[in-house]
């Protein structure tokens, strides 16, 4: 796994009709805590998008403008700008070194960008990256089998159980819905 990756935690769950991504607050310098309520989700494209990232920050942000570029090049289709970006990520030799993962979602889609060239769909509506990603997931699969929870609530309760495993997670979780 890249260095970069185990600093944060990101969620994403396809559920009722409705797309919630939580983001964890911590970012965390080597072994020390920087900041506890960082905002690792953005709002893209006229607010029908929602992007999360792990990894290094400044690789992360200079992706979300990439993607949000592609976003309003391919008006507003998903699918098509993570494609190309995915591509032009692999491919551009500067690119390559970035050190992150995108998670994107809108009302139809949720994805995830790797700089491998993975487009990944998920076939439950559920993903998460970082290094508290496994622990969120895993609660979010249990939480939608066995409770009657709305995406929202979802997010953040798994959001909270991964921050008691993973010592890189924090539970100042912040949520977007669409």
């Amino acid at each position: 796994m890249p260095t970069g990756l185990k600093g944060t935690t990101v969620l994403a769950v396809r559920h009722r009709g409705h797309t919630a991504m939580g983001g964890d607050g911590q970012v965390t310098l080597g072994q020390a805590i920087a900041k506890h309520n960082a905002r690792k989700i953005r709002r893209l494209y006229q607010d029908r998008v929602l992007a999360g990232f792990a990894g290094g920050s400044a690789d992360a942000m200079a992706l979300l403008q990439r993607f949000e570029a592609k976003l309003e090049e391919y008006r507003g289709s998903l699918t098509r700008a993570a494609v190309e970006l995915a591509r032009e990520w692999r491919t551009d030799r500067m690119l390559r070194r970035l050190d992150a993962m995108l998670v994107v979602a809108d009302q139809e889609n949720l994805l995830l960008i790797s700089g491998n060239g993975d487009v990944i769909e998920p076939d439950d509506g559920i993903l998460g990256i970082g290094s508290g990603g496994p622990y969120a997931l895993c609660a979010a699969r249990a939480l939608i089998n066995h409770t009657e929870l709305e995406a929202r609530e979802v997010v953040l309760e798994a959001m909270k159980i991964a921050a008691t495993v993973c010592i890189y997670t924090n539970d100042q979780v912040s949520v977007d819905v669409l």
